[in-house]
């Protein structure tokens, strides 16, 4: 990787391909299905996955399930305190594309059928915001969903795992030319060139999102951005992983449970209606 330039210079003195000091608690909200805090630097996320035993209209009888998802940010997780948008009585415009981002990502990596007649609701709610509050919750959202699909699993509510794939992500950026991972607020502010990346462990592109801010980029640059992008995804996963280890070690013991099950023999006709 190449070292940040004296105009790259980061904050805290964070080389060019570190995140910020991340931190993921589970079981953060009580009553939710699943839920967690994700920190990552000041940047702080509360997401919560909630359960409901019915589907959207355009779903209804398709033996299928939904995942929605919903962002706000409080008035004063910025510098300045920002109304509430249900005073205005509609989500603004970046809110609800950053809702429609977080329902896309997270529906790539579910299977639908797996959660038939059921929608899970990702709530994710900025408490504090230095940059990246869209990806935080995406990657905060898969281990809150993962948590609520396990309780489902667990209480023998549905028989299948419906999460086929690993999700997280991670905003990416150039900065004096010099490909800087996991923007915070100043360095989002003067960046050249913006980029979300969204994606899975394996190393599959779910979305990205990139604009040059400042000026255009060429696709050398573009591929360098991409690419650490995957080393910070990577990254990302090993803390999900480590977080969500006891659950799924539950789920794979009931998995395998169910797998190695013998079906019963069947009854003789003979003894099933009695004397004549």
């Amino acid at each position: 990787m190449t070292e940040t330039s004296p105009t790259a210079r980061r904050p805290h003195g964070r080389a060019a391909d570190a995140l910020r000091p991340l931190r993921i608690q589970p079981g953060a909200m009580k009553f939710a299905e699943g839920s967690v805090l994700i920190e990552l630097g000041d940047t702080r996320v509360l997401v919560s996955a909630s359960i409901d035993n019915r589907v959207p209209h355009f779903m209804k009888d398709s033996g299928r399930g939904w995942l929605t998802a919903e962002y706000s940010m409080l008035p004063r997780a910025t510098h300045t305190r920002s109304p509430r948008e249900v005073s205005q009585g509609k989500p603004s415009g970046r809110t609800a594309e950053i809702q429609r981002l977080i329902g896309r990502s997270l529906r790539a990596a579910l299977d639908l059928t797996a959660l038939p007649d059921r929608t899970l609701t990702l709530d994710c709610d900025v408490i504090q915001a230095d940059g990246g509050t869209r990806t935080a919750a995406i990657t905060g959202a898969y281990v809150a969903a993962s948590l609520a699909c396990a309780q489902l699993l667990l209480t023998g509510d549905i028989q299948r795992w419906p999460l086929s794939e690993q999700i997280a992500a991670v905003s990416v950026g150039l900065l004096g030319g010099i490909p800087l991972l996991d923007l915070e607020y100043v360095e989002d502010q003067v960046a050249e060139v913006d980029m979300n990346v969204v994606g899975t462990a394996s190393g599959a592109v779910v979305e990205i999102q990139g604009t040059g801010e400042k000026r255009s980029f060429r696709r050398d640059e573009m591929d360098a951005l991409v690419d650490l992008a995957f080393l910070g995804i990577q990254q990302l996963a090993v803390a999900q992983n480590e977080v969500l280890a006891p659950t799924m070690e539950e789920v794979r013991q009931v998995l395998a449970t169910r797998g190695t099950r013998k079906p019963a023999p069947p009854k003789s006709e003979k003894n099933l209606w009695g004397r004549p």
